[in-house]
């Protein structure tokens, strides 16, 4: 899974923050709180793609050599306790006073994982927390927790996702919460660890969150979002999306249109 991450709208977040929830929006508050999603979406994904990433290059490196720092070209990533087999194990991802990665994403700050096993086995639990960590202008906090639950039919891992507490805070103030219960299925680049930029992934589950304005919506995902990372993007899959009193959007990143109150409209990712 790693660094792939879903696309970034080029709508920009607009408007005051309010403290209460609304029921009952229309359809131009209803696109710009599925902006805000699509941005909250896309730091969500990175952050778990991270993770993943900083768990096997600790695999890797304790499996050859013990080093206390695993020099990478973006963050510096520590393991703790140093060794193979002694789990739990705390592993930091220390973007310091920020990386510009090859993704274009400017990072810093810390991701914290607690991880009980490796990435690859089945059962293992990786929680990631943060401490001052921004992705580009966006705070980002929360808890993420992944589980390996094993392959599917066509033996692809697949893992089970959680985020609580989800919020992103923007360079003016603004906050976005999430919440996700999904379930991830790592369709290529398993074999190919060394390598963070081959990898892709099935995403099914829902999606819920409050926008800066205090708009309230929840997603499902219809056909599984196929997320890929050169060229960063999600090549297919469509989301079912209510926002406040407005139902039964869709989001068709096959076809790049979303459809809103029996209208279609290009949705630019």
């Amino acid at each position: 899974m790693k660094k792939i991450i879903a696309p970034i709208l080029a709508l920009l977040l607009l408007g005051c923050q309010e403290d209460e929830v609304k029921n009952n929006v229309d359809s131009a508050s209803a696109i710009e709180a599925l902006t805000e999603y699509a941005t909250v979406n896309k730091v969500f994904q990175d952050v778990g793609n991270n993770s993943a990433d900083a768990v096997l290059s600790g695999e890797n490196a304790t499996s050859a050599s013990k080093f206390s720092n695993i020099k990478t070209d973006g963050p510096i990533i520590t393991v703790l306790p140093l060794d193979f087999t002694t789990f739990p194990k705390t592993i930091t991802i220390d973007y310091q006073s920020g990386v510009l990665c090859k993704d274009g994403i400017t990072r810093k700050g810390k991701a914290i994982i607690v991880s009980t096993n490796w990435y690859g086995v089945v059962g293992s639990e990786h929680t990631t927390t943060f401490i001052n960590y921004y992705h580009n202008d966006f705070k980002v906090e929360g808890t993420h927790f992944v589980k390996n639950s094993g392959t599917d039919q066509d033996d692809n891992l697949k893992y089970s996702v959680t985020i609580e507490n989800g919020k992103i805070t923007t360079s003016s103030g603004k906050t976005i919460n999430y919440t996700e219960n999904s379930t991830r299925t790592w369709v290529a680049g398993f074999d190919t660890p060394l390598n963070i930029w081959d990898d892709e992934y099935l995403l099914d589950g829902t999606q819920t969150g409050v926008s800066s304005k205090g708009v309230k919506y929840s997603l499902t995902v219809e056909e599984p979002l196929h997320f890929v990372l050169l060229p960063r993007s999600i090549k297919s899959g469509i989301l079912n999306v209510d926002v406040a009193n407005i139902k039964d959007i869709k989001l068709n990143y096959t076809t790049s249109t979303i459809a809103i109150l029996g209208q279609s409209f290009p949705f630019r990712i």
